[in-house]
């Protein structure tokens, strides 16, 4: 069994480690601010899911700089992927969009730029956009999806049915150039191992180019942890997961780069499972489970987070 990482794909692309760099670039979310919900998804945080981000009270060109000099002792590189994480990154002004993006690419350490955003908020003109990006760097569009399963879905409330995420993914995949990134979560609350699979199988039928796998974590401060703190239901230990995770291994597309395995949220706000937490016990575990006996492309494990 093999699998691409995302480190083995970088080096691959630029010849060394790469680094992505958080940045934050002043969005809300249309599952927020009422255009489709308020809230946003049950397990959000108030940042967004962008605890590792930048301030955005400052301009992005500062925003690199800084975040560039947090990862300095880590990496001696020189070049950076700009990851605007957190939020939704394509729902805005779109000149407004398209100038914090080219203000992260004046930066000429910086290689690629990486949009995390919702499928139901991409406009034609951003759409215009994004091609445009694609002739000047890589460009990388992160879709969250999380489950193929409606009920769930309504459950997190992602306001979405499936059919707008394979809209996006197909109106995405026609940009020549661009890498869609899809974000799934395994262990939902009343979703078995065969239904967890069956968002894997549906993304692996899919022009993706990268998936993004983690495990369902409760944070303080979010909807899910009103409910788990009412109505406690139990997650997979880390050796169950680990060992799920090598059955999603098995199924996905074999091309299709895997940049994350496991959740990322703060550790000052994880509550549950708190194994997660020990990030390198982790990483090691997974190491240890995917190079027994098996021969893993490129290195066995690369978390982006932790470089």
């Amino acid at each position: 069994m093999s699998y691409k990482s995302a480190n083995e794909y970088y080096r691959s692309l630029f010849g060394q480690k790469v680094y992505r760099i958080a940045l934050d670039a002043g969005c809300t979310c249309p599952n927020r601010d009422g255009s489709v919900g308020f809230g946003g998804c049950i397990f959000c945080s108030g940042s967004g899911s962008g605890e590792f981000a930048a301030s955005r009270e400052k301009p992005i060109v500062e925003q690199v700089k800084e975040a560039k000099e947090r990862v300095a002792n880590k990496s001696c590189s020189g070049k950076y992927i700009a990851y605007f994480q957190n939020f939704t990154n394509t729902y805005g002004d779109e000149d407004d969009l398209k100038a914090k993006y080219e203000a992260a690419l004046s930066d000429p350490e910086v290689v690629g730029i990486s949009i995390a955003t919702r499928p139901d908020a991409i406009s034609d003109k951003m759409y215009g956009i994004l091609e445009e990006l694609t002739k000047k760097t890589m460009v990388w569009i992160e879709l969250g999806l999380q489950t193929i399963h409606e009920k769930t879905a309504k459950w997190m409330r992602r306001g979405y049915e499936l059919p707008v995420f394979e809209e996006a993914v197909k109106r995405l995949s026609e940009i020549s150039d661009l890498e869609v990134i899809v974000h799934v979560i395994m262990d939902l609350p009343k979703e078995t191992k065969e239904m967890m699979l069956e968002t894997i199988d549906y993304c692996s039928h899919l022009p993706i180019h990268g998936i993004k796998i983690a495990n369902l974590n409760i944070l303080r401060d979010t909807d899910l942890e009103k409910e788990y703190m009412k109505d406690p239901f139990s997650l997979m230990e880390m050796d169950e997961y680990i060992k799920f995770l090598e059955v999603v291994v098995e199924r996905l597309r074999p091309d299709i780069v895997i940049y994350r395995f496991t959740g990322d949220g703060a550790k000052r706000a994880l509550i549950a499972p708190l194994w997660v937490a020990n990030k390198r016990a982790v990483r090691n575990a997974i190491t240890a489970a995917f190079t027994k006996d098996r021969v893993v492309q490129g290195k066995a494990f690369h978390h982006e987070n932790a470089g």
